[in-house]
C-alpha cells in the first residue's frame, strides 16, 4: 500500500527535514570489524513507509533486538503516505540514499530497481540464505526481474469488499461475488442517508487507482497486452471505467472520496458496502482511538460494525473469473547500502523479528515467508495468533468469523495485479506519482465520457511508458 491505509501523522515537511537531519547512507563501510563479517559497529539506515507513530515505535523495539545480536546501529525514518517517490528521487540526486527502506509497495520496488536505486543482487542474497522454497510462490515471482528478486517479500494483502451483513440480511439479499451483485446490492441497499457503497474517486488519488484497479481485474480489463502495449482504451477496460462512474455516481458519497472520508461514511453506519484493504479491520473493532466507528450502535459496543461485517475477497464478473487485487511489499537494500549490515538486517526482520514486523499490522500484513525450513507453517501459524489494534489489543479472531480470518490469506497465491503477468510490473510502480488512471477515473465520474477518459488514461499512460 501503498500505505494509503493511514492517516498519516507525520508531515511531509517533517519527515524530509528527518531525512536531511538523520541522513541517508553512504558506501563506505565504515565500524569496527569483527570476526562475524566486519559490520559490528556500522549503522544501517531505515525508512519505513509504516509511517504511523505506533509503528515507528514498534519497528524501532524491533530494531533493538537486532542491534543486542550483532551490534549494528539502526537509525529509522519515517515515510508519510504519498512521499516515497519524492524523497526517494531527492536522496538518489544528492546521494543521501538510506540503507534499506521497508514496506516498499512492489511495482515501486520494481521500478526503483529499474532505476538503479535498489539492488537486486543484495535482495536475493538473502533470499537465497533463507531460502527461496519458504517463500510464497506468488510473492517471489510479483518481486522478481531478470531473475533476480527486487527486493525481499516481506508481507501482503489483499483487497476487500467489506458489506453490512446485517442489513443485506435485512433486505434478503446473498453476499455479492460479481460485479454485478455489487451495483444490484448498492442500488436497492441506497436511500437517504445510506449509500449503497463508498468508493474512493479523489483525482490522481493512489487509492482511486487502487480501487479502480480492483474493479477492473473483476471486469477482465487488463493495463497492457501480452506484447506490453497498453490496453486502457479497450473495451473491457471502457466498461470498466463505466461501471465504476455509474457506481460512484448513483450510490456513492458525493464529492471527491479518499482513504479517510470513506472510512468515516462506513465506520458511522452510513454505507452499506466499501471497498478496502484489511487494514480497516482493527478500527472497524474498536481497537483504535484514532479511527473508531461512530454508528449509533457503536456507542454501546464499539465492536458492532466488525460483529455485522462480511468480507469479499476476489470478485468476478459476466464473462470473467474472479480476481483479487493483491500487495505484497519488500525490504529493499539500496545500491548505496552498506551490503552486508543491511543483508543482515534484512536476515533478520525475516527470521527472528520477523512475527514482530508482522504484528505491527497483522490485518494488513500476511506473511508470504509461512516458515523456516525446519517448521514450513511457523510464522502462519504464528500469525494467526497476533494481537492486533493500537488502544486495544486483541486477536481478530475475537471479531471476526473463521471464515473471515481465513481469507485473509487463502487468496495469496491468487493475488494478481496489472502488468506484472505481462513483465511490465515496474510501468505500474512508474504511475505511482502522477497517477494517470485515477485522474482518469475521477474525470469518469465528474461526467466524461468513459470511453474518453479511458482514452485520456492511455494517452498518459502510453507518454510515462515511452519515458521508461
Amino acid at each position: 500500500m501503498s500505505k494509503l491505509r493511514w492517516a498519516a501523522a507525520l508531515s511531509a515537511v517533517a519527515a524530509s527535514a528527518a531525512v536531511a537531519g538523520c541522513g541517508g547512507s553512504s558506501s563506505d563501510d565504515s565500524g569496527s570489524k569483527d570476526s562475524a563479517g566486519g559490520i559490528r559497529g556500522q549503522t544501517v539506515t531505515v525508512w519505513s513507509y509504516e509511517g504511523q507513530p505506533d509503528r515507528i515505535a514498534a519497528l524501532q523495539t524491533d530494531l533493538r533486538d537486532f542491534t543486542a545480536k550483532t551490534g549494528v546501529k539502526t537509525k529509522v525514518v519515517a515515510i508519510p503516505d504519498g512521499q516515497l517517490s519524492t524523497l526517494i528521487t531527492n536522496a538518489a540526486a544528492a546521494g543521501k540514499l538510506p540503507d534499506v527502506v521497508a514496506a516498499v509497495p512492489a511495482a515501486d520496488t520494481l521500478n526503483y530497481a529499474k532505476q538503479g536505486v535498489f539492488d537486486p543482487s543484495a535482495a536475493q542474497d538473502v533470499v537465497d540464505k533463507l531460502g527461496a522454497d519458504t517463500f510464497s510462490k506468488k510473492a517471489i515471482q510479483l518481486v522478481s526481474t531478470d531473475g533476480k528478486v527486487a527486493g525481499v517479500p516481506s508481507d501482503g494483502w489483499g483487497q476487500l469488499l467489506i458489506y453490512r451483513k446485517d442489513l443485506f440480511e435485512q433486505a434478503g439479499l446473498s453476499a455479492p461475488k460479481t460485479l454485478e451483485d455489487v451495483q444490484a446490492d448498492a442500488a436497492k441497499l441506497n436511500k437517504p442517508g445510506m449509500a449503497g457503497i463508498t468508493l474512493a474517486t479523489k483525482p490522481g488519488d493512489e487509492f482511486t487507482a487502487e480501487s479502480f484497479e480492483a474493479v477492473a481485474l473483476a471486469a477482465g480489463c487488463q493495463l497492457v497486452d501480452g506484447s506490453g502495449n497498453v490496453t486502457l482504451d479497450s473495451p473491457a477496460c471502457v466498461n470498466a471505467f463505466k461501471y465504476y462512474a455509474n457506481l460512484a455516481r448513483s450510490y456513492s458519497v458525493k464529492g471527491n472520496q479518499d482513504v479517510d472520508s470513506t472510512r468515516g461514511t462506513y465506520f458511522a453506519g452510513r454505507a452499506a458496502m466499501i471497498m478496502w484493504s484489511p487494514f480497516l479491520l482493527d478500527g472497524m473493532a474498536g481497537l483504535r482511538k484514532d479511527t473508531r466507528p461512530s454508528c449509533p450502535q457503536c456507542k454501546n459496543d464499539p465492536s458492532f460494525l466488525a460483529k455485522n461485517s462480511g468480507l469479499v475477497g476476489p470478485l468476478g464478473s459476466a464473462g470473467h473469473p474472479p480476481a483479487q487485487f493483491g500487495q505484497v511489499s519488500t525490504f529493499s537494500i539500496t545500491t548505496k547500502a552498506k551490503k552486508a549490515a543491511s543483508e543482515a538486517l534484512v536476515e533478520y526482520l525475516m527470521s527472528d523479528g520477523y512475527d514482530q514486523w508482522l504484528a505491527l499490522s497483522p490485518q494488513g500484513k500476511y506473511p508470504v515467508r509461512l516458515g523456516d525450513k525446519t517448521q514450513p507453517d511457523k510464522y502462519q501459524k504464528a500469525w494467526a495468533e497476533l494481537d492486533s489494534g493500537v488502544d486495544v489489543k486483541a486477536p481478530l479472531s475475537k471479531y471476526y468469523d473463521k471464515a473471515s480470518i481465513a481469507s485473509l490469506g487463502a487468496g495469496i497465491e491468487q493475488f494478481t495485479r496489472w502488468a506484472f503477468p505481462q513483465g511490465q510490473g515496474a510501468l505500474l510502480g512508474a504511475l505511482s506519482g502522477d497517477q494517470p488512471v485515477a485522474k482518469a477515473v475521477a474525470a469518469a465520474v465528474n461526467g466524461t465520457d468513459p470511453a474518453q477518459a479511458a482514452k485520456q488514461a492511455q494517452s498518459a499512460v502510453e507518454q510515462i511508458k515511452s519515458g521508461l
